[in-house]
């Protein structure tokens, strides 16, 4: 896998020798001070790692990620394209000069090995090959950080995204562009929580023109919001089908839906044009009559929710979950 590596033994060593001696200092200090930056030390959902400020060559292979790093005015040497295809990411996927590494399912280490990083932006989809991807940043004198908010972090997904931004404005010297991002998200959050009163909801997925349970996926966004799943927060796999009914759906009769349509981020296997998801509900005879139906209290998350992810994206669906309750 990495026989494409272009480092030579000595250059290992002199690697090796400069990252023993870097290890021994957990603080920064002028004589740190690197071509591109200073050296600080980043907590990472794989340990602390050393990290150079400013670095000139990123790959960013996290989507929830990738709009901060876009945010701060980088522009990334390479990034898996197929995975970054929303409006937020259309400079990057259209960028020829920018690199295609592939998906976390066929992912391509030497496009990451020939574009020669100084840093590697990894985890979430990409988490299983923090390894690989550790050795490939190894051999090229860089850093590599997998910093993806994780749903079982220490205050959940919403703590874990607000440290994410964090961390990057450090790395990127982008504090003050880090600080905005974080306010104007806590005050959508904030708006969604003062409508969100005790209300059942059923958080929906439709995948293959099929409405299933999305509360995988979705449960990490109203984690801190007052409302209550009438499955209790049971989801399967989103590949999957889970076998849930209309009827089944109907017959729970939550007040609210929260749906985030898959089929709009990511085109049907066949080929074929994936209905929307408003008009796979609208076809549902089994909803007449239902709390949600009959009052239009259904909310459509992003088209884009399962391809961004991110810090901005949540904030852009608290706000859609706080302007449609707030109406009511």
């Amino acid at each position: 896998m990495f026989s494409r590596l272009r480092r030579g033994s000595a250059v290992a060593a002199a690697i090796l020798a400069a990252g023993l001696t870097l290890t021994a200092c957990s603080t920064t200090s002028d004589d740190e001070k690197s071509a591109s930056g200073e050296k600080i030390t980043v907590a990472t959902n794989t340990g602390d790692v050393e990290v150079t400020t400013d670095p000139e060559r990123v790959v960013v292979l996290d989507n929830t990620a990738a709009e901060t790093v876009k945010a701060f005015g980088i522009t990334p040497v390479a990034i898996p394209k197929q995975l970054f295809q929303t409006d937020q990411l259309k400079d990057w996927t259209e960028n020829d000069d920018i690199k295609d590494v592939g998906t976390h399912n066929e992912p391509k280490f030497d496009v990451v090995e020939d574009v020669e990083p100084d840093l590697i932006i990894g985890g979430y989809r990409f988490s299983k090959y923090n390894d690989d991807l550790k050795k490939v940043a190894d051999a090229a004198g860089a850093s590599y950080i997998d910093i993806a908010a994780d749903d079982k972090a220490e205050g959940g997904r919403v703590a874990a995204m607000i440290r994410q931004t964090e961390i990057l404005g450090k790395i990127f010297n982008k504090q003050d562009e880090a600080e905005k991002i974080i306010s104007d998200f806590q005050g959508k959050l904030d708006a969604a929580k003062g409508v969100a009163s005790g209300q059942s909801v059923f958080l929906s997925v439709v995948s293959g023109g099929k409405i299933d349970n999305g509360a995988k996926r979705i449960s990490p966004l109203t984690a801190p919001l007052n409302v209550k799943d009438v499955f209790g927060g049971a989801g399967g796999d989103l590949h999957q089908n889970s076998g849930l009914t209309p009827e089944a759906i109907a017959q729970a009769n939550p007040d609210w839906v929260f749906v985030m349509d898959r089929d709009a981020a990511v085109k049907p296997e066949n080929g074929e044009q994936a209905k929307p998801a408003q008009q796979v509900f609208a076809a549902q005879e089994a909803f007449k009559g239902t709390t949600f139906a009959d009052k239009n209290q259904i909310v459509y998350l992003d088209p884009q929710f399962y391809l961004r992810e991110g810090i901005q994206c949540y904030g852009d669906n608290y706000q859609a979950i706080a302007d449609a309750m707030g109406k009511k």
